[in-house]
């Protein structure tokens, strides 16, 4: 049966060579036998679609395809030059790739060489499926892969994340007991080694990569080591000065503001800061000078009979 290897891959005629790609890569990762071993029906699809790739895959073959020079099987139709004197339209002795599932042959026919995966994975995860005498690609024994990787994202509150926390997390059914470094930030990835997919061969397991968002919080925002912090004060604590009770990452402590104090100022907290590996911070104050909302005679009439300043220079 003549097939449509566009619609074999999923893809329009008018995709890219990185369009088909991309599609057989998802295809050949769904269907793959290794993957679906109970799965006669995947076995077949894995076949029909990385025998549309090796024409669709190839610029030379494609183009012949669209010109009707060669099926779907990769067979002169007749339509086209280059297949008289026993050579095939594609050049070479004529022969083409056969497919088969029997026995410990390769399934893409041909020497032990057949269906080269490098060429169209790389060194990504599927150059774990060349070689091997049972379903191999490329001959010789199956080599020892490491399984995939699994991604998480975990939110987490901002104070488990500079103070260091445990959390549990629940993996194929299990619960797992995560520690989170103290000083942690937004998008860190946490690596919990062999704990991934199961490794092929004999390979190791893969790693659990754990990616943190951190929430943020009311009031606090972390630099490196260092907390700050935005201290609202009077207009009376600002001129007369005054001692407050302010927040820390472990707990409140009073704080002296300077009389004549401005808005802006800064306040530092030795050791109030993050404490991990790399150190301890401390925690940064800047004061913000909030004056009254609420009218207020005797203020206004002392504000008038003070002097006029420059304290502008522009």
């Amino acid at each position: 049966m003549n097939k449509d290897l566009y619609s074999v891959l999923g893809v329009s005629k008018t995709a890219s060579e990185a369009e088909i790609k991309s599609a057989y890569r998802k295809l050949a990762r769904k269907y793959h036998p290794d993957l679906n071993k109970d799965n006669k029906d995947a076995a077949e699809k894995f076949k029909e679609v990385s025998a549309a790739y090796d024409i669709l895959g190839n610029k030379e073959k494609r183009q012949k395809y669209d010109n009707n020079e060669i099926d779907s099987e990769g067979k002169p139709t007749g339509f086209g030059a280059g297949f008289g004197g026993g050579q095939s339209g594609f050049g070479g002795d004529g022969s083409f790739y056969t497919y088969t599932s029997t026995g410990n042959a390769n399934p893409f026919g041909g020497d032990a060489g057949g269906f080269d995966f490098s060429s169209i994975f790389g060194n990504d995860i599927f150059s774990q499926f060349t070689g091997g005498a049972g379903r191999g690609f490329s001959g010789g024994a199956r080599r020892a892969r490491k399984g995939e990787d699994i991604a998480y994202t975990m939110s987490i509150a901002f104070l488990d994340a500079v103070q260091g926390s445990e959390q549990k997390v629940i993996l194929g059914g299990k619960t797992i007991n995560v520690k989170i470094p103290a000083g942690s930030a937004d998008n860190q990835t946490l690596r919990l080694k062999g704990l991934g997919q199961p490794g092929f061969n004999g390979g190791p397991a893969g790693d659990v990569l754990i990616t943190l968002k951190v929430q943020p919080h009311p009031y606090f925002r972390a630099e490196g080591q260092d907390i700050h912090l935005d201290l609202p004060v009077s207009l009376k604590e600002a001129v007369l000065g005054a001692k407050v009770t302010v927040p820390t990452i472990s707990g409140k402590v009073a704080v002296k503001i300077p009389p004549y104090s401005d808005s802006g100022e800064k306040l530092r907290l030795k050791g109030k800061g993050i404490k991990s590996k790399n150190g301890t911070g401390d925690e940064i104050i800047t004061l913000k000078v909030i004056t009254s909302a609420d009218k207020n005679a005797e203020l206004e009439k002392v504000l008038a009979a003070m002097p006029d300043k420059n304290i502008r220079n522009f």
